[in-house]
């Protein structure tokens, strides 16, 4: 793909985005704003996922492993 035409199709996206979030209507300040927040929040989204993903696949796991047999040792012992 020609990089001349990339830089237009980009641009083209940029404009279809503006269009059908009507940001071409706003301030420039206002645009600031709001361009601020929309990538605070696609920034915000994966680092969320990243955090939470894990700890939730781990916590299937071992429902999944403490389900179907594979239990563990109970670590506490028991003082009389």
């Amino acid at each position: 793909m020609d990089i001349k035409s990339m830089k237009y199709y980009v641009y083209w996206l940029f404009c279809q985005f503006e269009l059908i979030t009507c940001s071409y209507l706003m301030e420039p300040w206002e645009k600031v704003l709001f361009y601020t927040f929309n990538i605070a929040v696609l920034l915000a989204v994966p680092y969320a996922a990243y955090l939470f993903v894990c700890s939730h696949i781990s916590t299937a796991f071992q429902f999944f492993s403490y389900f179907f047999g594979n239990q563990h040792e109970n670590t506490v012992s028991v003082m009389k």
